[in-house]
């Protein structure tokens, strides 16, 4: 068995290609319309045929569920978060925060 990558069902595959890149910095490695592998072990799958996949219908994909998340790390999270509050539509867990220890953490939706 090989651990090859995260897979995330999405609603707009083009809007989410966007975000990844423009946001996070990854890069498209693969196209093939409906899935999408991006560097960093992710992978974007429509939901249209992601439930199909998984012979759900369209209220048995839970969006913004809180039961998992992507970690990433980036060095200059005050231009991060600026970055971020210049996107209208982002929708946050939480703003940029410090925790105890000092890790400074800001968590969305994609």
């Amino acid at each position: 068995m090989k651990y090859t990558c995260t897979l995330l069902a999405v609603r707009n595959i083009e809007k989410a290609k966007q975000f990844y890149h423009d946001v996070l910095g990854l890069e498209i490695v693969a196209d093939f319309g409906a899935n999408v592998t991006l560097t960093g072990g992710i992978a974007l799958q429509t939901a249209d045929t992601w439930k199909g996949f998984i012979y759900k219908q369209d209220e048995d994909i839970v969006f913004g569920n809180n039961a998992c998340e992507l970690y990433f790390e980036e060095e200059d999270m005050d231009g991060f978060a600026a970055k971020l509050n210049l996107m209208k539509d982002i929708e946050y867990v939480h703003p940029l925060l410090e925790h105890s220890w000092g890790q400074r953490v800001v968590r969305f939706y994609e």
